[in-house]
């Protein structure tokens, strides 16, 4: 599937990929910024976004899609930054094609099976009444049992169109059916990605464990563990400046 891309600058490719429920202009401001120093290729992961929806949805075949996008817009070799979903979708293109990723930034996820709240908020999104006028303060009222953090519902809500025939823009079912497969991890028999590979966290997030280390230093042998401060899971909008600065590190080498 060749995915929707947003570019901007010129040099060497920088590729982002965004999480579950997200799109790439979540990284909208993270792409200006790094524009003077690379080509900064912003995609929409399959069911998200303004790319395709289909019910085939794990790490092989978003890989597969990353990898036949970045081959047509001749942005390959890159490299990749993927926060969480695509952090997993990150660590499988390049363990699949360690050829085509010259370094690799992790963001708050790691090569492991997680649980977490995201089928309850896949079910509430799926409440949300979708009738002509539909508010946002209805919507907002729809979601709230499950989803009571005012910000990850601000977050939700960026994928719901509405006016007279208000619908969510991501494949809501195909995402719900997808879930374990999200959740999940299942390492490749003997892939290795062996060149650079940072590992960013955010020191109020519980998603890299120490315990994770050794499985992910038997994947990525070159990987290095890096902390921002002032941020959860989602660093990127928690710290901007934190964030922003070490993925400039990574950029320049």
């Amino acid at each position: 599937m060749i995915l929707h891309a947003t570019e901007a600058g010129s040099g060497e490719p920088l590729v982002l990929l965004h999480g579950l429920f997200g799109a790439g202009r979540n990284f909208g401001a993270l792409q200006r910024a790094l524009a003077p120093r690379a080509r900064v290729v912003a995609l929409d992961l399959r069911n998200h976004g303004a790319s395709a929806h289909d019910p085939a949805m794990n790490y092989a075949v978003m890989a597969a899609d990353v990898l036949e996008t970045l081959q047509a817009l001749a942005a390959l070799p890159a490299m990749v930054l993927g926060h969480s979903m695509g952090g997993k979708v990150a660590m499988r293109a390049a363990l699949d094609a360690p050829e085509e990723i010259s370094r690799l930034l992790v963001a708050d996820i790691a090569p492991v099976r997680y649980a977490g709240s995201f089928a309850a908020y896949a079910a509430a999104m799926g409440t949300v009444p979708m009738h002509p006028g539909l508010t946002r303060a209805e919507a907002e009222a729809a979601l709230a049992p499950a989803v009571p953090d005012a910000g990850v519902r601000g977050f939700l809500l960026q994928n719901l169109q509405f006016g007279a025939h208000p619908r969510w823009r991501i494949g809501l079912a195909e995402i719900t059916a997808a879930l374990p497969a999200i959740l999940d991890w299942t390492n490749t028999p003997g892939a290795r990605f062996g060149d650079p590979a940072w590992f960013v966290a955010g020191a109020q997030s519980d998603y890299i464990l120490p315990e994770y280390r050794p499985g992910i230093r038997e994947l990525f042998p070159a990987a290095r563990f890096i902390t921002v401060k002032q941020a959860g899971h989602w660093l990127h909008a928690d710290n901007p400046a934190g964030f922003q600065a070490v993925v400039e590190a990574f950029v320049a080498g």
